[in-house]
């Protein structure tokens, strides 16, 4: 079985369990990933589905956003109704051109439309069937310092991997965290501390983003205090954010710097009420996926990372807080990036990226 293949069989048969009847938008981003979306109509109709295609063209997409007006964001809300109303399914295929296409979009177009768009967004999240990846471009193998080829192959060996082994690898790891009160994160620069108690642990095992390899929960809401330093890039709207320094007091960012622009950052957690709050807390478990490279999609399933996401919880995590905005940012824990220990009700369970306790250490997979 080649690659693409291989990843179409993964996305239709185990991701997203197409069934007869089932109504699929394929939406893609540059035809560039032509290959794959063939091979998705042909298994979707295999097994009974309904596919269809939307291409964007992204500097098209671009200036439209820029060029939006308030009637223009009550429109796209009933589109984005109406697909939530006609699809069942959702596959979503990037390819990276250039991460600044959208830097001169307005924040306040964002701001309006991510408000306009939060109740189909809900549904699309939350109600439907989904998955999210990058087709491997050009552009993403120089972020990755990787030749084009190793680098494509490479993305199809982390995109395809054995999923349902990892859903039985995690399960320990799930139990564990759904009976802990109290986390505490140390490394350099972070010193952060938050409850989840009550809150469920949601294993990441291929069936929304791909490539995949985390389980979250969320903090609850004021219980977030210390401060927390992310050392990898930080992509949000057209931006890159570096160094990112959170302090956090009762669950809400009282400070926020950067090694950009410390205005611009705050712009962004100042959305909405629940940008300031923290709607996610997830362990990065992708044995493939080592270094960051400025993708999120990549980068928050990074093996001994967590990332710690300011903004809208997930549904079937929910601990109260709704925003517009949902920004993974990410923390590598592992020795070449300065270390760090994670404590769950003050027991040591990670050090320097690698699980301690006997029943979580099959999650290092090859690392030591």
């Amino acid at each position: 079985m080649d690659q693409i293949t291989q990843l179409s069989s993964t996305i239709v048969h185990y991701s997203l369990d197409i069934r007869e009847g089932d109504r699929v938008l394929i939406t893609t981003y540059t035809d560039q990933p032509l290959p794959l979306i063939k091979e998705l109509i042909k298994k979707i109709t295999e097994v009974g589905g309904i596919p269809f295609v939307r291409i964007v063209e992204p500097s098209v997409h671009a200036l439209l956003s820029e060029l939006t007006t308030d009637k223009r964001i009550i429109e796209q809300a009933k589109h984005k109704m109406q697909d939530v109303e006609n699809y069942d399914c959702f596959i979503n295929i990037r390819y990276t051109t250039n991460d600044f296409e959208n830097g001169k979009i307005p924040t306040d177009v964002l701001k309006k439309l991510g408000e306009a768009t939060k109740e189909s967004d809900f549904i699309r999240i939350n109600q439907r069937r989904w998955v999210l990846l990058n087709y491997p471009s050009r552009m993403d193998a120089y972020k990755a310092h990787m030749k084009t080829d190793d680098f494509y192959d490479y993305s199809m060996k982390v995109m395809t991997i054995n999923y349902a082994d990892m859903d039985e690898r995690i399960k320990p790891l799930k139990e564990l965290m759904e009976h802990t009160d109290q986390v505490r994160i140390i490394a350099p620069g972070t010193d952060l501390t938050f409850s989840i108690k009550g809150l469920p642990a949601i294993p990441c095992c291929g069936t929304m983003n791909i490539p995949d390899g985390e389980i979250y929960a969320a903090p609850v809401k004021d219980s977030v205090n210390g401060v927390i330093t992310y050392n990898t890039p930080s992509p949000y709207q057209g931006r890159v954010y570096n160094h990112v320094k959170l302090m956090f007091e009762n669950g809400k960012i009282i400070n926020a710097e950067c090694d950009e622009d410390n205005e611009a950052l705050n712009k962004i957690f100042d959305t909405d009420e629940g940008a300031r709050y923290v709607g996610e807390f997830s362990f990065g478990l992708n044995p493939e996926i080592l270094h960051p490279m400025g993708d999120i999609l990549f980068d928050e399933k990074i093996i001994g990372s967590i990332h710690f996401t300011p903004g809208q919880a997930y549904d079937n995590a929910y601990n109260g807080n709704d925003s517009s905005i949902h920004w993974d940012m990410v923390l590598i824990q592992r020795k070449e990036y300065g270390g760090g220990e994670i404590y769950f009700d003050h027991k040591l369970i990670r050090k320097d990226g690698l699980f301690v306790l006997p029943e979580l250490q099959h999650l290092n997979y090859h690392l030591k």
